[in-house]
């Protein structure tokens, strides 16, 4: 999470941009309103740049060509959608998120595989945790919880490529929802004995503050 842009300096991005720069980021704040970088405060100590942020010759400006985490977080949909599409598709950025207000548009969002954040409730902090566990599963918040669908990764349990639910759910203090093998052959709500495979789709709900340290079962 070294070089992140964050697309809009409203309420929202700039309370963003000021905890990743907190953090140690190098924040580029893109806005079409140059008034609006007022909001950014004088300890804010990135970059700002005065620009459309689907714009290539802005994002270049913002460098978006050794960017890590793009974060779109306008008042328009179709604007942070746009923001992300560019971002992933033009310029290859590994992780980019857009805000979302009308749940009308989750369905397109998901159906092109675009991480966000959505909900009346938002805060910069919901963003802000998703960036720093470098996820791309969410689905939705709920108060301390977010519901996640990734595909399973057991790398990290040397050779053991399953694991048991209830095992699962009692060491990483998650809940498995449902799973889907990964050659689509079977679908099912768990029973606490039902075995996951490496590679098998998991729908999962996970508390923020453990998000980082389970974020190692998420194939990217």
């Amino acid at each position: 999470m070294s070089n992140v842009i964050v697309v809009g300096c409203g309420r929202v991005g700039s309370q963003l941009a000021n905890m990743l720069s907190d953090t140690g980021g190098n924040v580029c704040v893109i806005d079409m309103n140059a008034d609006a970088f007022s909001n950014l405060g004088r300890s804010f100590n990135g970059s700002t740049i005065q620009g459309i942020g689907y714009d290539e010759e802005t994002l270049i400006r913002a460098g978006v060509e050794d960017c890590d985490v793009l974060a779109a977080v306008t008042q328009s949909d179709n604007a942070n959608l746009m923001c992300a599409e560019v971002a992933t598709r033009l310029y290859d950025v590994p992780h980019a998120i857009a805000r979302l207000y009308n749940p009308d548009h989750e369905r397109a969002y998901m159906q092109l595989g675009l991480d966000y954040v959505c909900g009346t409730s938002l805060v910069a902090e919901d963003v802000f945790s998703k960036i720093v566990s470098g996820h791309g599963s969410h689905l939705d918040t709920f108060g301390e919880f977010e519901v996640m669908r990734f595909s399973l990764d057991l790398s990290c349990r040397e050779n053991k490529r399953s694991i048991r639910v209830s095992e699962m759910e009692r060491d990483h203090e998650v809940r498995i929802i449902a799973f889907e093998r990964s050659d689509g052959s079977a679908s099912s709500i768990p029973a606490p004995d039902s075995i996951l495979y490496n590679g098998d789709l998991v729908l999962a709900c996970v508390r923020h503050d453990l998000l980082l340290q389970f974020s190692r079962f998420i194939q990217d």
